[in-house]
């Protein structure tokens, strides 16, 4: 999902997009509150640099939740096992630059484990909390649109 701008579509979206959605997943990590950003290294092909959370294409066969969790483990070295939650977000649609639509389905996993063994695709990962995400600015810009679809909001009315 190398984009400059991505922008949330409305469901309906799917019926006028020019082609048909690639499906992608992506799984924010939490363990005591705190996110895991993934820094991309400079062996991958593209966002390089860049701050994001765990994704992965949709492979041929898998379901959503089976290549979350395949992703999860490639690169993080998270299991099931390891995990204390794994829920699904609602499926998010964004569009790229190009208008190109993704269909992204979006998953939380929280862990018990605060060391990540991350693979070639990573040369970095950091916890932080939610509310400081906008340090780090060399993120990928599709990331803020994942996080408001995968995390708790508070809405200010007592809400959680």
């Amino acid at each position: 999902m190398s984009t400059a701008t991505l922008q949330a579509l409305k469901a309906e979206g799917l019926k006028s997009a020019p082609c048909p959605p690639r499906e992608v997943v992506a799984v924010v990590v939490q363990w005591r509150g705190r996110i895991a950003l993934f820094r991309r290294s400079q062996s991958v092909g593209h966002e390089r640099g860049l701050w994001h959370c765990i994704t992965g294409y949709l492979e041929a066969g898998a379901t959503p939740r089976q290549q979350a969790l395949t992703e999860l483990e490639e690169e993080a070295g998270l299991t099931l096992g390891d995990l204390t939650a794994f829920q699904s977000a609602d499926q998010l649609l964004i569009s790229d630059d190009a208008g190109n639509p993704w269909l992204v389905h979006a998953y939380t996993a929280v862990t018990s484990r605060r060391r990540l063994t991350i693979n070639d695709e990573h040369d970095a990962y950091r916890w932080t909390v939610p509310a400081k995400i906008s340090r780090f600015s060399n993120r990928v810009p599709w990331l803020d649109i994942v996080l408001q679809g995968t995390l708790p909001q508070t809405t200010g009315r007592g809400e959680r």
